[in-house]
């Protein structure tokens, strides 16, 4: 099989040159990029889009779960984290059949993730959404830390509940309720059953199907791009067309999306009334 193209991620350089080290002899990975920060890792995934992340977790600005959640889904690739988290995150990371290796990492056990990595690579189904079992493992994680489930929460939508008459919607965060307004929201990012809200550089997770959110927002203003993303058409900065008849949005918060050829008429529309 051909190599899986791997980008590692570590803001420590003497962490991200051991990893690299072990890395380099094994015949199933090729680094295609090193980063040093999450901000060069959520660049470095959109535009080389490799086939797997060595993400760390704990870094200073975004961290490795802020990554994850500013992607839109089907950038997401197979992801190892490296992790020096407590108990509970491991376990988390175990039902969610997320891999990671523990810090300072160590050959063996570096190379059992990589070995499971390409077992997932060779069997996944086309368009698979890692990023559904990544998210579902980092709410575990938040929640427990918290002291709070997700789903004790008022913020579900699945009732319909969470969006109240002046169109705010209750998003757990920490043990607290944040409330949002609609009209805040840049682009949502579907994952499984979870929604990653962005709004204003920030991601917020919310337990929901697509359908029910999407049925809450204005059909005018809030437009699917993707099957798994909804933009909010007033932040669009820019359009590119790329090949095979998709485009390339950015928007005011410097995100920058891909729109599917199933869905370009909306952003045809849009050009069209601008």
């Amino acid at each position: 099989m051909a190599k899986l193209r791997t980008v590692i991620v570590d803001d420590e350089p003497l962490a991200l040159k051991l990893l690299g080290s072990l890395l380099r002899n094994n015949k199933y990975i090729e680094v295609v990029g090193e980063c040093r920060n999450g901000r060069e890792a959520v660049v470095a995934a959109a535009q080389l889009r490799p086939d797997l992340l060595i993400l760390d977790i704990q870094m200073p600005g975004l961290n490795g779960f802020d990554v994850i959640k500013k992607l839109q889904s089907d950038l997401v690739p197979l992801v190892i984290f490296c992790t020096a988290y407590q108990r509970y995150a491991i376990d988390a990371f175990d039902l969610h059949v997320v891999d990671y290796v523990l810090k300072p990492v160590n050959q063996e056990r570096l190379d059992l993730a990589l070995q499971r990595a390409v077992a997932r690579f060779e069997k996944e189904l086309p368009g698979e959404d890692h990023k559904a079992q990544l998210i579902g493992a980092i709410d575990d994680i938040t929640q427990r830390a918290s002291g709070r489930r997700l789903d004790e929460e008022p913020g579900s939508l699945s009732s319909g509940s969470a969006v109240a008459a002046d169109r705010k919607i209750a998003i757990p965060d920490a043990g607290k309720i944040l409330m949002v307004d609609v009209d805040d929201i840049d682009w949502v990012d579907a994952a499984g059953d979870y929604m990653c809200l962005h709004i204003d550089g920030v991601t917020h997770i919310l337990r929901s199907t697509m359908k029910t959110l999407s049925a809450r927002l204005d059909q005018q203003k809030f437009r699917r791009i993707h099957r798994s993303t909804i933009v909010n058409m007033e932040r669009i900065r820019q359009v590119t067309s790329q090949p095979r008849g998709e485009y390339l949005v950015e928007l005011d918060c410097g995100a920058e999306l891909k729109v599917s050829r199933n869905f370009r008429e909306a952003i045809k529309e849009y050009l069209q009334a601008h």
